[in-house]
């Protein structure tokens, strides 16, 4: 058995690594950057060693840094977690060339699975179903063009060497193309260092569905069942549940069967997710579902599998990295009732989901799940990584328990003064559709009016904050005087501020208890509260025009010039933070008066970028 492991990654995934290693007796070294030092994976591990600066490509992607901390070390093994280097061949390889053990896939199957067009290519010959596409060589714009024409619209556009979401387009019609493709290529050019792509045709009810597979050094692989995975915002997945909705045994026997197939076609070893897409605009049948694609690590959303199954993940890619065979057979492993997780991020639903980052000074988790985080108390989220605070996973004996306790862990979330879009999850678990299992990755884009938050407080909050103001009744007989006016009925009305703006309303019968710092969480929410000023802020928009960063980050594209007419919702600039770009659109016809942005530069937030006027040449 493995005695030391040098976990190559950060955050989260290292904390729960670290969890398993540490039951199992292993000794534990973290790696961080900078930024990371006073992380709580990095005080949680029995060494750290600090790897470089704050930004991944001088840390947490450098190699030989990591190989040299495992070596000064004593590592054993190096883990890489999921993300940076996880699906890195090279990196497999130069960790087994010093003499190190790689808890990983093979190199040579991360390299079969990595490339989507080879991939696909192989799992033909394997007999596992694949979406109708165009997988060919010819990269040229036209090529592509009249093979997505012959396709038939819609279609997605893919990077090869894609995977995260990342460099993936949906396109609806020929006469988007050129630019979404443009897009695409761009997007991955920057991610993975390859700008090319394949064609899909996109199914207009997908779900996404995938299947944990693991295999061993001993030639065994077994699946651990399936995960949907179709709530996504943007290709990303927001929530994961374990079994599938309406998946009945004989498709989960046929799904099953392929993925291990799949996994086989590569001689995998460890853990490995085999991607599908689904047709379920008629239910789940074993024709109408095809192979996407193999993720060679663990999955973020590996807790729902462990829920059911009761196997430790991390114990069997510990196990088998030390050439053990797998800990259990395909026939002892059995679904136990439903989990689910969702993935609390630090960004505003009601802005647009733009990232949030600062200081986590009130940061409470439920106590009805099983959370998962790399951040606590007093830390820090930062722009510099994933803007994931923490994995909320539940369980339960059915399908509707394991529902209501999501929504209800997503309501009892307390972040401040960091965003989150912990209402938007325990809205989307409460959601009717959702409960009655009618989900498909076009889930959110439909209900979004229904799961995305206000920017103004509810009649609820107000009342909520309103009541949090007076004061708590002592029995004194002079309580019974609050609200007393000379020759009227007593007003049961407070002045009360939340979130900067001023409401006169009636207090709630029930004082809320979820108060610190001056601000009112409930139903997931942070709305900062208290007495009315006297000297209330002029409400006007004194910015008209006025084009401002809405967080921080770094210029990608300026697509306008000083002296340029435009018109309204059109595209001057583009941000990107968080690994995610923002457009920013002028917001009515007029005249760039003033522009401050420059490609490449880094900006905070409300830094001014461009200035509208309204007006003639």
């Amino acid at each position: 058995m493995i005695e030391s492991l040098l976990i190559a990654n950060r955050g989260e995934i290292a904390r729960r690594i670290i969890r398993t290693a540490r039951r199992m007796g292993i000794r534990t070294i973290a790696v961080h950057s900078d930024v990371d030092a006073t992380m709580p994976f990095v005080r949680e591990a029995n060494e750290a060693i600090a790897i470089g600066g704050a930004s991944a490509a001088d840390s947490y992607l450098r190699q030989d840094r990591l190989i040299d901390a495992a070596r000064t070390s004593g590592a054993a093994a190096i883990h890489p977690g999921y993300g940076f280097l996880s699906e890195n061949a090279d990196f497999a390889e130069a960790v087994m060339a010093a003499g190190l053990i790689w808890v990983g896939a093979p190199p040579a199957s991360i390299r079969a699975m990595g490339l989507k067009d080879a991939a696909k290519q192989r799992m033909i010959a394997a007999g596992v179903p694949v979406t109708p596409g165009y997988l060919g060589a010819d990269q040229s714009p036209d090529q592509l063009r009249s093979e997505a024409d012959a396709i038939g619209y819609p279609v997605l556009i893919k990077a090869v060497a894609g995977g995260g979401g990342k460099g993936m387009r949906r396109v609806d019609a020929a006469t988007d193309f050129a630019d979404l493709l443009e897009s695409c290529k761009r997007e991955a050019a920057a991610s993975f260092g390859d700008d090319r792509v394949l064609i899909e045709k996109y199914i207009l009810s997908p779900r996404h569905i995938e299947v944990q597979v693991f295999g061993d050094s001993h030639g065994s692989v077994v699946h651990l069942f399936e995960r949907d995975c179709s709530l996504q915002r943007r290709h990303q997945k927001v929530i994961e549940e374990a079994p599938a909705p309406g998946m009945d045994a004989p498709t989960r026997a046929a799904l099953c069967d392929a993925a291990v197939r799949a996994a086989r076609a590569v001689d995998y070893v460890g853990a490995g997710t085999i991607e599908f897409i689904a047709d379920g605009s008629e239910g789940l049948r074993a024709d109408r579902i095809w192979f996407m694609e193999m993720n060679t690590r663990l999955q973020v959303e590996h807790p729902v599998t462990e829920a059911i199954t009761g196997q430790d993940l991390v114990e069997w890619q510990l196990r088998v990295a030390s050439g053990q065979p797998l800990p259990r057979r395909q026939e002892e492993l059995s679904i136990n009732g439903w989990a689910m997780e969702a993935r609390l991020y630090a960004e505003n639903p009601s802005t647009g989901f733009l990232p949030s980052t600062g200081p986590l000074e009130r940061l409470r988790f439920p106590a009805n799940a099983r959370v998962d985080s790399g951040v606590e108390e007093g830390g820090e989220v930062t722009p510099y990584y994933d803007p994931m605070i923490a994995k909320l996973i539940v369980h339960g004996a059915t399908r509707g328990e394991a529902a209501a306790r999501l929504a209800r862990a997503a309501c009892d979330v307390q972040v401040w003064p960091v965003r989150t879009n912990a209402a938007f999850l325990s809205r989307a678990a409460a959601h009717r559709d959702f409960v009655a299992g009618h989900v498909d990755t076009g889930f959110i884009d439909r209900h979004a009016g229904q799961l995305i938050p206000a920017p103004d407080p509810s009649p609820s909050v107000l009342a909520s904050a309103a009541a949090a103001i007076l004061p708590v009744s002592t029995g004194d007989p002079w309580d019974s005087l609050r609200g007393f006016r000379a020759n009227a009925a007593p007003s049961r009305q407070v002045e009360v501020e939340v979130a900067g703006k001023p409401y006169i309303v009636t207090p709630a019968s029930d004082r809320p208890t979820a108060t610190a710092h001056g601000v009112l969480f409930l139903d997931g929410e942070a709305w900062p509260f208290g007495l009315r000023r006297a000297d209330p802020v002029d409400g006007a928009d004194a910015g008209d025009g006025a084009i401002l960063s809405p967080m921080p980050g770094r210029i990608i594209a300026v697509l306008v010039e000083r002296g340029q007419r435009v018109e309204k919702g059109q595209k001057l600039l583009v941000m990107e933070a968080m690994k995610m770009d923002q457009a920013l659109l002028a917001p009515f016809d007029g005249i760039v008066a003033d522009l401050k942005a420059a490609t490449g530069a880094q900006v905070s937030e409300g830094t001014l970028l461009v200035r509208i006027e309204r007006g003639e040449d």
